[in-house]
Parts: C-alpha cells; structure tokens; sequence
C-alpha cells in the first residue's frame, strides 16, 4: 500500500537517508510537544540495568561528584540515591533539576 505522505526523505552522497523535509507547521508541533522525550541512549541504558537517573547522568556525559555538587550534597549520598529505585517525587524533582531535565524524563 503506498499511502500519500508530507514527509520526503533526501539521500545523501551514499545512497542512505540523510535528511527529513517535513511541513513547517507538523514541525512546530513536534518541537512543542517533544520537550519531556527520552534518548535512545537512556532508554537503552535502562534496559542494561541503570536507574533512570544514572542513565541520563551518564548520558549527559556528568560524574556523580557534578551532580551531587549542583544538589548540595555529597558524592556517597548521591550515589545511593542515584541506586535507589523508589525516589520520592521532591528527589525526582531535586534530581531532574540538577540533570537540566523534566521530572517526567526521569520517572518512567
């Protein structure tokens, strides 16, 4: 079935997609809708056994001893709160702060 589409896919010099040209306005509403997304990275990182928190930290390319500086703690509180599993939702805020991300990015 060749269902129309706005989309068109330009091929680069190799022959594999290298651009998507979409309509401006589908465009404006993907940037306004896609601010709480989740990485592949992440998500992969999750699927290997990382706490989602971890996972974006490691993603963001930040230490442990970065991030617990921007919560005001130490580096050992840091590290079991990134381990734990069950967060309370003033730490996931605290920690998505820290990590420049949305509190939904990290509760997933």
């Amino acid at each position: 079935m060749n269902a129309p589409t706005n989309i068109q896919i330009i091929n680069g010099p190799s022959g594999a997609p290298a651009f998507v040209v979409i309509p401006y306005d589908e465009y404006i509403a993907s940037r306004t809708q896609g601010g709480n997304l989740i990485p592949n990275d992440v998500i992969s990182r999750t699927v290997d056994g990382a706490t989602p928190v971890r996972a974006w930290r490691e993603h963001l390319g930040l230490t442990q001893t970065e991030v617990a500086s921007r919560l005001g703690i130490s580096q050992s509180a840091y590290a079991q709160q990134e381990n734990s599993e069950n967060l309370r939702k003033s730490s996931l805020e605290k920690m998505a702060a820290a990590l420049g991300i949305s509190q939904e990015q990290l509760d997933f």
